[in-house]
């Protein structure tokens, strides 16, 4: 565990760091260039304490109204904070809950929690022009399970669903590519992709996140809490929108999801206040279609960051139900830790709380990206289309991080 005070951006030594101007997912776009780092904490799996208790305590010692989410920013907003990022890990989000961790991440220095606190601060002289920096090159990514691995554990997945233990688990694989230069504008290209609606990049020492997620885990504002999880996919074509509209086993596998979201959001609501306002609707995600529902509720009384964290994570979309009984299977069945993926990762400000999940999402740290893909899988799952909807969604990323373009093969070869 660690807390940093700092002056900056330029206190953070590390290759990854060249940081001013990237902002992270639904910080205000207003923050550009006079947006600094004051302060930070970090956790990992393995130390000591609740991360969600501890992640409410760092910011409620540093004047931020935290501990009463219910509670109206006006008047008690700390004086010089514009606000602070909050990444939360899948793996966090297990501690949290008591449910298995899974495998070691394969990117052990990225955090598992990281509260980043930011200020607008008076203009910095520009800096001094430095060495020519080495160009950027991507070399080819490398799977954790081969297409075959891939598939199988979504048969094992089947057989456990006939067992009647899980009534859907989502399944995640990882690859990994060495890289020479910096990450930071590759990232930031992921960032920039269409429909991310939490594109944004997050740094540490040693490590950076970019998302571009189109998923909300929790939105708290003026009393009331949301949640837009998504669940389905298909090409975005007009073949695969009426494919997508018109599948049972995409819209049952949502509905599942949908249901586990209202009694994670039941978990913090006032009694009675949770509504679906929007079931299977059809969103776009570069060349994607998705089926996204809102679930809202109005926040009970009293509800501070770790009991909403508590409720809400890691993600109903991206564990399966029942949640404990899903993270059970995702520990046995996934080949490494789902790093900075699946997990949590906004801005808390005045206005409120935004967090997206972080799917679609790729983490640098010194010599290595990484990236995560997958998707839930029911009785009704085949296993090789699966393992091809994992790979497309991978392709943007992939691309969008590459040197030239590049080239997006399975995320499982």
């Amino acid at each position: 565990m660690s807390i940093d005070a700092l002056a900056g951006p330029e206190s953070l030594p590390s290759a990854l760091l060249g940081a001013a101007g990237a902002l992270p997912p639904a910080a205000p776009r207003d923050c550009g260039a006079g947006h600094h780092a004051v302060g930070r904490f970090e956790w990992r799996v393995g130390e000591p304490g609740d991360p969600a208790v501890l992640a409410e305590e760092f910011l409620a010692a540093h004047g931020l109204p935290v501990t009463e989410l219910n509670q109206a920013a006006d008047g008690t907003w700390p004086a010089g904070i514009c606000g602070a990022a909050l990444h939360f890990s899948a793996a966090a989000g297990a501690v949290t809950v008591g449910g298995p961790v899974g495998k070691p991440s394969p990117a052990p220095v990225l955090p598992d929690v990281a509260v980043v606190l930011y200020a607008h601060t008076p203009a910095r002289p520009a800096p001094q022009p430095a060495a020519a920096a080495q160009p950027w090159q991507l070399d080819g990514w490398a799977a954790s399970w081969t297409p075959q691995a891939h598939a199988d554990a979504v048969s094992a997945v089947r057989q456990t669903i006939a067992a009647g233990d899980v009534y859907q688990v989502n399944l995640v694989g990882h690859a990994a590519a060495r890289y020479c230069g910096d990450p930071l504008p590759a990232l930031r290209r992921l960032a920039a992709l269409p429909g991310a609606r939490y594109g944004g990049v997050l740094t540490g020492r040693g490590w950076a996140i970019g998302c571009a997620s189109p998923e909300t885990l929790v939105q708290v504002s003026d009393g009331q809490v949301v949640t837009r999880p998504i669940k389905g996919t298909r090409p975005a074509t007009a073949a695969g929108r009426a494919e997508l509209l018109a599948s049972v086993k995409e819209r049952a596998e949502h509905v599942m999801i949908v249901d586990l979201e209202r009694n994670d959001l039941a978990r913090v609501a006032r009694t009675g206040s949770v509504r679906v306002d929007d079931l299977y609707a059809v969103r776009r995600w570069c060349d994607l279609w998705q089926a996204e529902s809102t679930v809202s509720a109005r926040l009970d009384d009293g509800i501070g960051l770790a009991a909403l964290l508590r409720a809400v994570c890691p993600g109903g979309s991206v564990t399966g139900a029942p949640k404990l009984a899903a993270l059970g299977e995702v520990a046995r069945l996934e080949p490494v830790g789902r790093g900075a993926a699946m997990g949590a990762l906004g801005w808390l400000g005045p206005a409120g709380l935004d967090l997206g999940l972080t799917i679609r999402t790729v983490a640098a740290d010194g010599d290595r990206l990484h990236l995560w893909a997958g998707g839930g899988i029911t009785w009704g799952s085949e296993p090789w289309a699966e393992v091809a909807e994992a790979a497309a969604k991978a392709a943007p990323l992939r691309a969008a991080v590459a040197a030239s373009g590049g080239t997006a093969d399975s995320l499982g070869s």
